[in-house]
């Protein structure tokens, strides 16, 4: 119980601070970046014949059930005109929206000494500046399971809203959920979950057509295991203990299980046409934030995402 509460007080403290630096590094950023965003998200939202009248919460239209939605979603009275399954799709659903996820779960706080932050902050403050970024431009942001998409100008306070008031467990990955086929989703995690834990929550999140970005956030001392002598590992989440007699025998091994993990990852973007980069808490968030809206106006643009997918700068 202290241990769970302990984590709770380092997520308000990393929500606060995050609220007020990522404020400042969206508005760091050059304007004609957010005119150039404004212009190309309209002229693709142009395309599609996006409506932008109401509340969000209209009829749009009815769309096939896609396989691994929860059962609940399904329109049985429209359904029953035909052989297939129908979802009642509201405005918010069908415009252009943008789903972003950071990771909360306990191994996120982690922080060595050459961190600017811990990957916890890191995660909120580019998560909470890449939605008001989004919305000025005219997006739609919502968090899985969280939070409904908005376009509200006080996108940020909503955010930090429902992550304060959240009492579920923190976990790693997004929950199960099918986004449109319009959607992109952002994944701002350590993916120091399984593999196939991984794998499964791509081939959900992707099973309508959406694309989207997963950024390993991750600490120096995570990338270079600089550690020496006999040392304690602690499993933040499991609790689990792991003591290394000499523990920079074990550096090279450790470099080449995070390497397999990368590529395993990696793989299974490139396959589903995602981008995967990895971002160290050393670096600067504005550099990962901007990294982000290349590759997100590069999707839009209709070039590929091959020019950003093998980044590893940001």
């Amino acid at each position: 119980m202290a241990a769970d509460n302990r984590h709770q007080n380092e997520e308000i403290l990393a929500v606060r601070r995050a609220d007020g630096e990522s404020r400042t590094l969206a508005a760091s950023l050059p304007r004609l970046v957010l005119e150039a965003r404004r212009v190309a998200a309209n002229v693709i939202h142009g395309l599609h014949g996006r409506r932008r009248a109401g509340s969000g919460e209209n009829f749009w239209q009815y769309r096939r059930f896609v396989s691994g939605e929860p059962s609940q979603r399904v329109d049985w009275r429209r359904s029953a005109r035909d052989d297939h399954l129908y979802v009642r799709e509201q405005e918010w659903e069908a415009a252009h929206t943008v789903w972003i996820w950071p990771d909360r779960s306990p191994s996120m706080a982690f922080a060595s000494r050459e961190a600017r932050d811990s990957k916890l902050e890191r995660g909120l403050i580019v998560a909470f500046a890449l939605a008001e970024l989004l919305v000025a431009g005219g997006e739609r942001v919502g968090i899985p399971g969280l939070m409904n998409p908005t376009a509200s100008l006080n996108v940020i306070d909503k955010m930090a809203e429902a992550m304060l008031h959240d009492e579920k467990t923190r976990a790693s990955l997004p929950p199960s959920f099918v986004p449109s086929s319009l959607a992109e989703v952002v994944v701002l995690s350590d993916f120091w979950s399984p593999i196939a834990e991984i794998t499964a929550m791509l081939a959900g999140l992707s099973s309508s057509g959406a694309h989207g970005a997963m950024i390993q956030v991750v600490d120096p001392a995570e990338e270079t295991f600089p550690y020496s002598g006999r040392v304690e590992f602690v499993e933040p989440e499991a609790g689990s203990v792991i003591t290394a007699g000499r523990a920079e025998s074990w550096a090279s091994d450790y470099v080449a299980r995070v390497a397999l993990h990368r590529d395993q990852i990696r793989n299974e973007t490139n396959r589903l046409d995602w981008l995967f980069s990895t971002h160290t808490t050393s670096r600067s968030a504005a550099e990962l934030l901007l990294f982000l809206h290349a590759g997100m106006m590069v999707s839009k643009g209709g070039g590929g995402r091959s020019t950003v997918k093998a980044g590893r700068s940001a």
